[in-house]
């Protein structure tokens, strides 16, 4: 498995388990409607550690274009591999939310409610604000990716870390920051499953809230860079 492989196929099983979460929380008829927050905390957490632990070997375990991009800031990862990188993660992103819709298919149908729909495929704003959505996300990414970068080993590659520190950060962010916005901190697992959103027929859907979507894209990069700068200097 090359590098580009193990990124698409990790990112593809993070957001496959981790909109399935989401899905099994928000839709209708399923075994766990109305599990509620930390229900949903926990499965992104165990999202995080089964595709990190699957290609970390591999790929390094990026899984984020936020995180290869800091990376790359901080002089650990090739500039040159960083746009192969982005788009491994952005395909991947996508297939894991196609993969989610043909398993919670019916459940989809099942669900009236256009908003919870969008839901299940990327985030949005509890109280929409431009700024105060913009600065949640960076400061979110920000903790994850100083986090991410205080645990990497001397040898400076993300897989020389296990993938249980990564999902216990990724739960405790969720659980104390992710109230605003639904901590993003990936466009590969936010824009990703919102294109598929736009592009699959699901029934009863509203728009894909394009005028949102930036924000979980430009706080992702601006909190990692920041991170990978301020690690640096730390």
């Amino acid at each position: 498995m090359t590098p580009l492989f193990a990124e698409f196929i990790g990112t593809a099983l993070l957001v496959l388990l981790g909109n399935g979460v989401v899905a099994n929380v928000l839709l209708n008829k399923t075994k766990g409607q109305n599990s509620g927050l930390i229900v949903i905390a926990f499965g992104w957490a165990m999202a995080v550690f089964v595709g990190v632990f699957s290609v970390a070997a591999i790929s390094g375990a990026h899984l984020n274009p936020a995180v290869t991009i800091a990376l790359a800031v901080a002089g650990k990862f090739a500039w040159s591999d960083v746009a192969g990188y982005i788009i491994a993660q952005m395909l991947g992103g996508m297939a894991g939310a196609f993969v989610m819709w043909l398993i919670y298919h019916k459940h989809f149908e099942s669900t009236e409610c256009g908003d919870t729909k969008l839901a299940v495929f990327c985030t949005g704003p509890a109280i929409r604000h431009v700024a105060g959505n913009l600065v949640s996300e960076i400061v979110a990414t920000f903790v994850l990716v100083f986090a991410i970068l205080s645990m990497v080993a001397p040898k400076m590659s993300l897989g020389a870390i296990d993938a249980l520190p990564v999902a216990l950060l990724v739960l405790g962010i969720g659980v104390s920051l992710g109230g605003t916005t639904g901590y993003a901190m990936n466009p590969a697992r936010d824009l990703g499953p919102r294109l598929m959103h736009a592009i699959l027929p699901i029934s009863g859907k509203r728009n894909s809230d394009w005028g949102y979507a930036w924000i979980p894209v430009a706080g992702s990069i601006i909190g990692a860079a920041l991170a990978a700068l301020a690690h640096g200097i730390h």
